[in-house]
């Protein structure tokens, strides 16, 4: 592979159906990458091939799967192949066009200068790129947005189906990508894997940007198996998180306040039903005895709620495993 004047960036494309874009998105990508990796999702257009045949740039590489693995598959195999280069960051690029890639030094840049691990594109930044957004795409990356905040732990993150992201590269051998969703739930679910390694995410703002081409991720419809796997990620990040790899105040309010909650919730769901199919009032202490649980089991939930928005990684971990790794 040949590099250019700055060999610190790299770039992974993953490639389905955007054979008609895939060149000019190479063409507009500036010389400080040094690296771009075009990976061929068993694309029925052959994009691989429109590459390798009118692509001269000496700075790609094509890669190709056998089978369609989704976009997280192919951009795992980039990554997987960037580990072997020397390049310190790792820039996700779409190759349908909707990214700029003017942008890639600005995104780049927080993890070249040592600020943080992992940098991804926020659309929803400024009111003016939000004000063209269709309300229908805007109330479901809201959603969308929120069971992300909650399942990784990264509560200042917005717009989690944002594929224009950049990685460090010394964080990609400390990822399990077995582990990881192949398929639109890739970026969602990195997160939280890039929280167990604790380590800084950082937002780019950045205009949306929609030519012809329609979107193939629809957030009302993913509104459904989004919230399967954020529910399996918060809860996995719960007993990693405050009970296997740590145990704190936060953990005992977890222990007395969850279940406080629902037993009042239970408890007062019962007796009220019961007062209405016998049309008797509930009693005075019957009425305490299902608000209180509620009252203070939500006042311990957030509490730790305040815990976890706290605990939020802030320190980049990318330079230790750096240097752990020169040692190995």
């Amino acid at each position: 592979m040949n590099t250019t004047s700055n060999p610190r960036i790299a770039v992974v494309i993953p490639c389905f159906r955007v054979s008609a874009q895939i060149l000019g998105v190479i063409g507009r990508i500036g010389p400080e990458v040094g690296w771009i990796l075009v990976v061929d999702d068993a694309c029925p257009e052959h994009t691989g091939d429109v590459v390798e045949r009118d692509c001269h740039d000496p700075r790609v590489v094509v890669l190709r799967h056998p089978q369609n693995l989704g976009v997280g598959g192919a951009v795992m195999t980039g990554y997987a192949a960037a580990c072997s280069l020397p390049a310190e960051a790792v820039v996700k690029l779409d190759g349908d066009g909707q990214m700029d890639p003017a942008l890639i030094p600005r995104l780049a840049a927080p993890l070249l200068k040592g600020r943080a691990d992992y940098v991804k594109g926020n659309r929803f930044y400024r009111v003016a790129d939000v004000s063209g957004m269709p309300p229908v795409r805007l109330f479901g990356n809201g959603v969308l947005s929120f069971l992300t905040k909650l399942s990784s732990g990264y509560w200042q993150l917005f717009d989690p189906t944002n594929g224009f992201t950049a990685i460090h590269r010394a964080l990609l051998a400390e990822l399990n990508f077995e582990h990881i969703a192949r398929r639109y739930f890739f970026e969602s679910d990195l997160l939280y894997h890039l929280n167990q390694l604790r380590a800084v995410v950082a937002e780019m703002p950045m205009s949306a940007s929609y030519a012809d081409e329609p979107s193939s991720l629809k957030p009302m419809r993913m509104i459904g198996p989004f919230l399967r796997g954020n529910i399996r990620n918060f809860s996995r990040r719960l007993i990693y998180s405050y009970f296997l790899r740590g145990f704190s105040a936060a953990s005992m309010e977890l222990l007395i306040g969850f279940p406080l909650l629902v037993f009042g919730l239970v408890f007062g769901a019962w007796h009220w039903w019961g007062s209405v199919i016998g049309r008797v009032p509930a009693t005075a202490g019957t009425v305490m005895l299902a608000a209180l649980p509620i009252i203070l089991g939500t006042q311990f939930l957030l509490s730790w709620l305040n815990f976890d928005v706290a605990a939020e990684p802030r320190h980049p971990v990318h330079a230790t495993l750096s240097h752990r790794a020169r040692e190995e």
